[in-house]
């Protein structure tokens, strides 16, 4: 893939992943070529790689368009989660192979995000990416990240942090801590248990949001 494809596709998975493109939004290849300067064909490629990563769908004769997911996908993405992040959680204690500075910064840089302005959703957002992505590297399984990362992008579509109330940040906040307590200690069955918990919570909060747009919606 040359540079141009991949600056299109990182400028539009971001795009898709803060909520700048919303769930069937079209994404037509003329516009976005003229918005991002560049011509159709890396346009083109990058939708096509979308495509593959789950975020976008791509319909003969009508384009592309940012890919909607129903209530049971997103459960089905939620419990395959929890079990593979678990499971990199637990790894990442036993073998002692995470940057706990790293993390720890990571948690100092979210929780600044959020005292520091009204709306850090994107920002924090991005941070907790860079949060998980650190403990499924310390798994020390290569095909782990990659596998979550396409699995986590399909679950962001819902922007869960955009849908956090007060209550849930603090206690997503509190659990960052106590995983890397956890990996500290290097007790798997500790930290396979809060990344499980802090998943299932993050499920609640998009479980919930969902129901209340669904009811605000009825007639």
């Amino acid at each position: 893939m040359n540079d141009t494809v991949s600056m299109v596709y990182d400028q539009l998975r971001r795009q898709i992943l803060t909520g700048e493109f919303g769930e069937g939004d079209r994404l037509r290849e003329g516009p976005l070529a003229d918005l991002l300067g560049t011509s159709r064909t890396p346009v083109r490629d990058a939708l096509r790689r979308l495509h593959g990563d789950g975020l976008v769908e791509l319909t003969p004769n009508r384009g592309a368009r940012v890919t909607g997911y129903a209530q049971s996908d997103l459960d089905d993405i939620f419990e395959l989660r929890a079990l593979l992040e678990g499971f990199a959680a637990r790894r990442a204690a036993e073998l002692g192979t995470a940057d706990t500075a790293h993390l720890i910064a990571l948690c100092d840089a979210m929780e600044a995000a959020a005292a520091g302005r009204i709306d850090a959703s994107d920002e924090i957002t991005q941070l907790n990416l860079q949060f998980h992505s650190a403990i499924h590297r310390a798994s020390d399984n290569a095909l782990l990240p990659s596998i979550l990362d396409g699995v986590i992008a399909i679950a962001l579509v819902r922007h869960t942090f955009h849908q956090y109330d007060e209550a849930e940040t603090a206690r997503s906040f509190a659990q960052h801590r106590e995983l890397v307590r956890a990996i500290s200690a290097r007790d798997g069955v500790w930290a396979e248990a809060v990344m499980t918990a802090h998943l299932r919570g993050a499920h609640f909060a998009v479980d919930r949001e969902t129901n209340e747009t669904i009811t605000e919606d009825t007639p």
